[in-house]
């Protein structure tokens, strides 16, 4: 079972070429990570059982994220979509998976909206990723074990992490 966040390009996301830029990629990514695991009040996904804000008890590093772009991401006026899924549970850390899903040839900007969604077979994978995310206590600021609730809350979306086409051994 995957998560799909709809994540809402900007301007600003754009290089000098029309497209998005490879930091701004990995902002997608936060973006997606923060609305699906960090609770945030009525209407969150399952899977947001972080606290979040600064008197949290926990806090989240991330140790390593891998990144591979696919194909050029265009300006959408529709929001992009970003797949997450648990690549992998550990004691103390999650394997965040992801896939940036648009459709294949991006609308000119300034194209009227057709009001009908893209389907999903006309997505096209545009990015994938993995982030290793450690959960730390705030009062020692050391590693802390997963919670129960949160092994539970995301067991259901634990699959075979993403596979690297690009990984040079």
């Amino acid at each position: 079972m995957r998560l799909q966040i709809p994540v809402t390009l900007r301007w600003a996301d754009l290089d000098a070429y029309g497209h998005v830029n490879n930091v701004e990629a990995l902002r997608l990514l936060e973006e997606a990570r923060i609305a699906a695991f960090w609770r945030h009040g009525p209407g969150s996904t399952p899977t947001a059982v972080i606290e979040s804000g600064p008197g949290a008890a926990t806090h989240t590093f991330v140790a390593a994220t891998e990144v591979e772009y696919l194909a050029p991401l265009g300006y959408h006026r529709e929001p992009v979509i970003v797949e997450l899924w648990i690549g992998h549970l550990g004691g103390a850390s999650i394997d965040v998976c992801y896939r940036v899903l648009a459709p294949a040839e991006p609308r000119t900007p300034g194209a009227a909206l057709t009001g009908s969604p893209v389907a999903p077979a006309d997505l096209v994978a545009h990015v994938h990723a993995r982030t290793t995310m450690v959960m730390v206590d705030a009062g020692t600021g050391r590693p802390r074990r997963l919670t129960d609730g949160e092994r539970a809350a995301w067991l259901p979306y634990v699959e075979d992490p993403v596979v690297f086409r690009r990984r040079r051994r």
